[in-house]
């Protein structure tokens, strides 16, 4: 395995490796303000990275103008990987197993960590129903790349320009998903999911922390995301936000990001 992807714990790769150098470009006020309250807060904590490193995939989609984009934050499912329609289905199941109230509460969820969602089910016999359900579920999940997603990641990288995924998956999920398809982690410099935040989206830390983690300025960055609590994530973290109209209809999505794509070669990433 070879080094280059940084990790926030140890535990999915090998090498203690950085893949940056220098320092991170001046912050926005805004961004600035989040930065200081999560230091002061324990929620950033990038001394424990790692990773690992592969390389594929070829050029089909016109990546952002590097002048105004030096990093660019994924998120994984309803983005990069073609899942959602799955996981709306299983949490519509449980929820109708075990009612929480909530008015479309598989959608109402989308973007959260587990351990946000996990408190809806206040009987622990239920919750350990549900992990042992979901982890059988995601163990047995096909893990489909949406179409492009994996060129647009490599044009990226011939770029220059730096890349994160930043995932409210567990790592449980992340071991399951690089093992079915380990060529998609050499395209990500930096991987940050459940584990390594305090705060859940739409809270601007788990982003915050993948600009970290990348030595940028959220406001150089561009995020990625599909859900209504990803969105509110990057915009709270100062960077720009491209939607992914994967998820919700892209009359959903109206005012909420700079950008609205129906996929990565989308003719007005270019716009950007």
């Amino acid at each position: 395995m070879m080094a280059g992807t940084e990790y926030c714990t140890s535990n999915l790769a090998m090498d203690l490796s950085p893949s940056w150098s220098g320092e991170a470009e001046e912050e926005t006020e805004e961004s600035n303000k989040l930065r200081n309250f999560f230091y002061k807060n324990n929620a950033l904590d990038t001394n424990n990275a790692d990773g690992m490193h592969y390389f594929c995939g070829r050029i089909i989609a016109k990546p952002l103008d590097k002048r105004h984009m030096k990093g660019a934050l994924f998120d994984l499912d309803g983005v990069i990987i073609d899942s959602e329609t799955l996981y709306t289905e299983f949490w519509r199941d449980i929820d109708r197993h075990y009612p929480t109230g909530v008015p479309d509460f598989a959608i109402h969820i989308k973007g959260t960590t587990l351990a946000t969602i996990l408190p809806y089910f206040p009987d622990g016999e239920v919750q350990d129903y549900i992990l042992q359900r979901l982890n059988e579920f995601q163990r047995e999940m096909k893990y489909t790349v949406y179409p492009y997603a994996e060129e647009y990641l490599q044009s990226l990288k011939d770029a220059g320009i730096a890349t994160a995924l930043v995932t409210s998956s567990d790592e449980k999920k992340m071991q399951a998903l690089f093992a079915q398809l380990p060529r998609l982690q050499g395209y990500f410099d930096a991987i940050i999911h459940a584990g390594c935040i305090t705060h859940s989206k739409p809270h601007p830390e788990p982003y915050l922390k993948g600009t970290e983690a990348l030595g940028l300025s959220a406001s150089d960055c561009c995020v990625f995301e599909d859900s209504l609590q990803g969105l509110a994530a990057g915009r709270a973290a100062g960077a720009k936000v491209v939607a992914l109209a994967t998820t919700y209809p892209a009359e959903r999505l109206q005012g909420l990001a700079d950008l609205i794509i129906s996929d990565f070669n989308d003719a007005a990433l270019s716009k950007l």
